[in-house]
């Protein structure tokens, strides 16, 4: 695991997951939403988000967390040699976007750039569930059945997995129980 592409549909539990990875495997994490967002929360130019990312990918060791745009994303998923697909019922997503907003009140949610606009961030997420949940939660399923016989995938579909997922990678990077 050198390489590593955590994705799935908002409020996933994708950025937790990938810094407690980061953590465990001393691999470099790299937030999406940290290129492709200024602080305040303002786009950065396209092209500049691709450059970002290409560079990113020609790194030999990273844990990639987030969407950035399609091309951006397959173009990772095969750079990648461990998938990490988050796949939780639609209705924990609603909940954790929730969760997250109303943290977010009082903290930006690590992994957001600095003064993150919460409530159209929010607003937003809660219209991409549904539409990334009915386009690309079955390209990603496809996806992931498709490359596990070529790269490690993980297809974590519940909070107990996530965890399990977690305590695992734990054990086999440090040899101890990590609950």
């Amino acid at each position: 695991m050198r390489r590593v592409a955590v994705f799935g549909n908002a409020g996933g539990g994708k950025s937790t997951l990938a810094r407690r990875l980061a953590e465990i495997t001393r691999l470099p994490l790299h937030s999406l939403d940290t290129i492709k967002y200024k602080a305040g929360g303002g786009e950065v130019p396209h092209d500049e988000y691709l450059r970002l990312h290409s560079e990113l990918l020609r790194g030999d060791r990273w844990i990639i967390d987030g969407f950035g745009c399609v091309p951006s994303a397959w173009e990772r998923f095969g750079a990648a040699d461990t998938l990490i697909y988050v796949d939780l019922p639609l209705l924990t997503h609603y909940a954790w976007v929730t969760k997250r907003f109303v943290k977010g009140l009082v903290v930006t949610p690590e992994g957001w750039p600095e003064n993150s606009p919460m409530l159209s961030s929010t607003l937003n997420s809660y219209r991409i569930l549904r539409l990334c949940h009915e386009k690309l939660t079955p390209r990603y399923r496809q996806l992931t059945a498709e490359q596990a016989a070529h790269k490690r995938v993980h297809h974590v579909k519940s909070p107990r997995a996530m965890r399990a997922f977690i305590r695992d990678a734990a054990n086999e990077y440090s040899g101890h129980s990590v609950r």
